[in-house]
């Protein structure tokens, strides 16, 4: 199917791009932290995966060049996003008279987006290519261009970033109301 893909077979390449659409959306919304920013990271991470399958060397398995091209997509969308303003009211609150009250999943999901986003990069492409991706070091450490020992510090300290982050969020949320 790669060679197929490669050599310009549109069927081989949408069934190449269907197999990994869940896990390229996955990984975009973990890191992008928003789903319109981890669309748009998703459609760019096809298309370039669209463009450069001929030159895709066999170095390394399918899965880890996806995952290396979805990250840069990522990261690249993560730095347009810095560059645009930033709404200042955000729409609609959940509590307004009429909203429909989310469930526990839901608000803890929106939890650990909220603190994923606000990982340094870095650290949250190595947690997220961990733990969603379920990729191991070695696989990581080319998808990311760094020393396997880097990755095992990046996802350390992601993860007790994030863990500070959540008892923080949690013990904000548990103060009385005034």
């Amino acid at each position: 199917m790669i060679d197929a893909a490669a050599q310009g077979d549109r069927g081989a390449l949408d069934d190449l791009l269907r197999a990994h659409q869940e896990r390229i959306y996955t990984i975009c919304i973990r890191m992008m932290g928003n789903e319109a920013d981890a669309r748009d990271a998703t459609q760019e991470a096809m298309l370039a995966i669209c463009r450069g399958i001929s030159r895709f060397d066999r170095r390394s398995a399918l899965s880890t060049w996806v995952y290396r091209v979805t990250t840069n997509a990522c990261l690249d969308e993560l730095r347009r996003r810095s560059r645009r303003p930033v709404p200042q009211d955000p729409p609609g609150d959940i509590n307004e008279p009429g909203a429909h009250a989310p469930t526990d999943a839901v608000i803890a999901r929106l939890t650990i987006n909220a603190a994923l986003a606000r990982l340094p990069e870095d650290f949250r492409a190595a947690l997220v290519l961990r733990d969603i991706g379920e990729l191991d070091y070695a696989e990581i450490a080319s998808v990311l261009a760094i020393a396997p020992g880097t990755v095992r510090s990046r996802i350390a300290r992601a993860r007790a970033m994030l863990t500070q982050d959540l008892r923080n969020q949690q013990s904000f949320d548990d103060r009385p109301n005034p």
